[in-house]
């Protein structure tokens, strides 16, 4: 492949994927706020039944309720999965075109590793981080906020700290945004999505839906929130090698704008 071509095929997949994402991103937070913005009324409100949330947008006004029940045919219930889909699948194309597909991935200065060796490091960070995320959310960690918190902390200071004695700098810091955008991912499509079938699938046939299907879509959107912004700080940090990987210090950066993001998307949820 001539290296015109690749330049114009990393281009496309990376508009695609930052296209993709904006998308994906976008309407997250959008139903994050709503939900936000229910419970509170929920709260307030005499009756315990909330008032319609209204927005204008565009020209006109726009009246949002949350319902209890499906009142429609299931088919024509709007979902939304394919923006995360995409914005990972691009963000895979791109991993392995910077990366796997070319000399990016290590650094003989960090580590004396076989392309071939580091590509399998590489996928079991991505399989096994997701494995233990999700296990951890299931188990006792999961119960509590700050733990689970401290935990998912100490995790990705770990990961991190172990890819960059592997990996090129500039690769590590990739890993680990690609890393938390496979959490997300498999968020929507393993513990969201299967939720959301069966709590319309009991509308459906007029029965009460189980409240912990619910909560788990719930538990699960939140935390996307909170990943998506440290994976955008990650995601640029390739222009700014100074400041970020080249940097003396670049774990404690790493970490660092893991932190900064949980704390400023912890600031917009609540705005």
């Amino acid at each position: 492949m001539s290296s015109a071509i690749r330049e114009w095929l990393n281009l496309g997949v990376r508009w695609f994927h930052v296209f993709a994402g904006i998308l994906w991103v976008g309407q997250t937070y959008y139903f994050t706020w709503l939900d936000g913005q229910f419970s509170r009324a929920e709260k307030s409100a005499a009756d315990g039944k909330p008032s319609p949330v209204w927005m204008v947008h565009s020209g006109g006004f726009y009246a949002v309720d949350k319902q209890k029940s499906l009142g429609v045919n299931p088919g024509q219930v709007r979902w939304f999965r394919w923006e995360a889909m995409m914005t990972w699948l691009s963000g895979l194309v791109l991993l392995t075109l910077v990366y796997y597909a070319s000399s990016g991935l290590t650094d003989p200065d960090v580590a004396e590793i076989s392309q071939g060796r580091a590509i399998a490091i590489g996928v079991a960070v991505l399989v096994g981080g997701w494995a233990i995320y999700d296990f951890a959310v299931r188990s006792f960690l999961g119960k509590s906020e700050t733990v689970f918190a401290a935990f998912a902390f100490l995790m990705t200071a770990a990961i991190s700290w172990g890819l960059l004695r592997v990996f090129s700098a500039r690769a590590a810091y990739l890993h680990v945004g690609a890393l938390f955008g496979t959490i997300m991912t498999l968020n929507v499509w393993e513990r969201i999505l299967p939720a959301q079938r069966k709590m319309i699938a009991a509308a459906e046939k007029g029965a009460v839906f189980d409240a912990k299907l619910s909560a788990q879509a719930k538990l699960r959107s939140k935390h996307n929130t909170f990943v998506a912004v440290p994976v955008v700080f990650l995601m640029i940090s390739n222009h700014f090698p100074v400041a970020t990987y080249g940097n003396r210090y670049s774990w404690e950066i790493l970490v660092g704008l893991t932190v900064t993001g949980w704390a400023a998307a912890k600031v917009i949820r609540s705005a």
